[in-house]
Formats: structure tokens, C-alpha cells, sequence
């Protein structure tokens, strides 16, 4: 072969070859952008075959219903009942619309007198006019879950809320922390919490689970670079799943509680033991 052909040829090959290489090199910059890309935001309850996978809307109006029942101190049947009904009425979101003038999680109707638009479309309130009305359904701890839930609404339907009463006495264990730290979610934290985040989360708190005080749900709340919650021990599951469930609304990236640590970048591995177990006051949530 000439001279000059296998010069040539050599350079082809050579550029071939840096072509391929330089391909894979893109190919696996790629690959592991890919790889390492965050999960879509989302929640679980429950671990294992159990677990129920929920949008954090849908969690986070769970987590609500939670709070409202305990700050009511009822029953765990009593939220088993507001779960059905809620995944029956709205699939756990808060609606602006519905049958005739009905909205909100239970899809109350303002005609009806539970109360204004703007009321039921807060989730709180919606809750506690629903534990209201069913309080006053006569031994509503002991009749079917369908039953005192049409006791209630007076739905068109009432068998439609037996469907959930399984899930639900899940979501009402979970929620309730029995078992304990089985309520996780995710999403990727841009900015550290602002301290008007942390100040609106203690507001919600207090909105929810009532004002700070003893034989309360929760026996405090300080704000600083984060959120200190004082907690009885029947309750504190129930307030660190509202934190989580609630994480991306205030941007919280972690909550720290009894020796568990969650992080919102790696939620979806759920809780884990806390490295630092004495930066948390016993008694005490922290949030931020």
C-alpha cells in the first residue's frame, strides 16, 4: 500500500475509533444522568404487599383527617369512617367542584348547611364538620363503616363507601403511627426552608392539631432555623407523618423524631435510623 492510502487509512481508523469511544463516553454521561435522576414526588403508607401508594396531595389531606381526629381525641374507627367516606367522595382531594353545589374533600354542599364554599375548601374545617355530624350518629363505632358514613352524607349510594373500608383502617393504622415511621414521601428540595415556610408550617400545625398547651396534641412549637415540636407519644406519629406529607409545601427536607430520620432527596427508602439521635430533645419532633 502507497504511503500516503495507509496514512490514511490510519487516520480513519483512528478517528473511528475516538468516534466510537467518544460515543460511549456520551452514552454513559447520559446513562448515568439518567440513573441518577430523581423519582417524580410521591408518598407511601405502609410497607411491603401493604403498602398504598398516594399522591402527596392525597397524603397530605390523609395526614389532615389524622390531625383533626386526634385533636378531637376520637377513635381510630372514627378516621377509619372520614377515610372511606373521603376516598368515596373525592378520591382524597380537595375538589372545587362536584354534584350540584358539593365541593371539598367530603364534597359537603354549602345548601345544605355545612357551611361556605371557601369553608369547605379547607380541608380542616371540612374534617371537623364531618367528626361533628358523626359523633352524633348513635353507636357509630360498632355499625358497618358504610353505615355511619351515610349516616352523615346521605349519599345517593351509600354501599359505595364499603369498597374502602379495608384501605382505610389501613391508612387510620399508618396515619396514626401503628406501626410507627411507615409514612414516607419524596421530592428533590431546591432551596433550603425559608423561615416563613417554617412560620406558615407552625401555623398549619396549630390549625390542625389545636393550639400548643398540655393534654394537647401538641404541647409546643418554636420556630428558629427549623421546627420544634413538643409531642405527647400517642400522637407524635401522627404530627411527624403531617410534617412529611406536607414536606414540599414548606420545603422542608428533613424530620427528625424518637431516633428515625427522614430526608426528602431519599424518602422513598423511607425512614431510617438517625446518625445523630441526641441532636433531638426527647419529647420532641424536629423539622427543617
Amino acid at each position: 500500500m502507497p504511503t500516503n492510502r495507509r496514512r490514511t487509512a490510519v487516520i480513519a481508523a483512528t478517528l473511528a475509533v475516538l468516534t466510537g469511544a467518544a460515543g460511549i463516553g456520551v452514552y454513559q454521561v447520559i446513562h448515568r444522568v439518567t440513573a441518577a435522576a430523581p423519582p417524580a414526588p410521591g408518598c407511601q403508607a405502609g410497607t411491603g404487599a401493604q403498602a398504598v401508594s398516594l399522591d402527596t396531595g392525597q397524603a397530605g389531606i390523609a395526614a389532615t383527617i389524622a390531625g383533626v381526629a386526634t385533636r378531637r381525641k376520637l377513635p381510630r374507627q372514627a378516621l377509619t369512617i372520614a377515610l372511606a367516606t373521603a376516598m368515596q367522595e373525592s378520591d382524597l382531594e380537595n375538589l372545587s367542584y362536584g354534584d350540584r353545589d358539593s365541593v371539598g374533600v367530603f364534597q359537603q354542599r354549602p345548601s345544605q348547611g355545612w357551611g361556605t364554599t371557601a369553608d369547605l375548601e379547607n380541608p380542616v374545617y371540612a374534617t371537623t364538620k364531618f367528626f361533628a355530624a358523626l359523633v352524633q350518629v348513635p353507636r357509630y363505632t360498632k355499625i358497618p363503616v358504610d353505615q355511619a358514613a351515610q349516616d352523615v352524607q346521605h349519599s345517593a349510594d351509600g354501599s359505595a363507601y364499603s369498597q374502602y373500608d379495608y384501605v382505610a383502617a389501613q391508612l387510620a393504622a399508618d396515619f396514626t403511627g401503628q406501626p410507627a415511621h411507615v409514612v414516607t414521601c419524596w421530592y428533590t428540595p431546591a432551596t433550603p426552608p425559608t423561615l416563613p415556610k417554617l412560620a406558615a408550617a407552625a401555623q398549619d400545625l396549630r390549625q390542625t392539631f389545636g393550639p400548643d398547651g398540655r393534654r394537647t396534641a401538641v404541647a409546643g412549637i418554636s420556630t428558629g432555623r427549623s421546627v420544634k415540636i413538643g409531642v405527647e407519644r400517642s400522637t407524635a406519629w401522627t404530627v411527624a407523618s403531617w410534617l412529611v406529607t406536607h414536606a414540599e409545601e414548606y420545603q422542608l427536607s428533613e424530620v427528625r423524631y424518637a431516633g428515625f430520620r427522614w430526608k426528602a432527596a431519599d424518602g422513598s427508602m423511607g425512614w431510617r435510623r438517625d446518625p445523630d439521635p441526641n441532636g433531638v430533645a426527647l419529647g420532641s419532633i424536629v423539622a427543617g
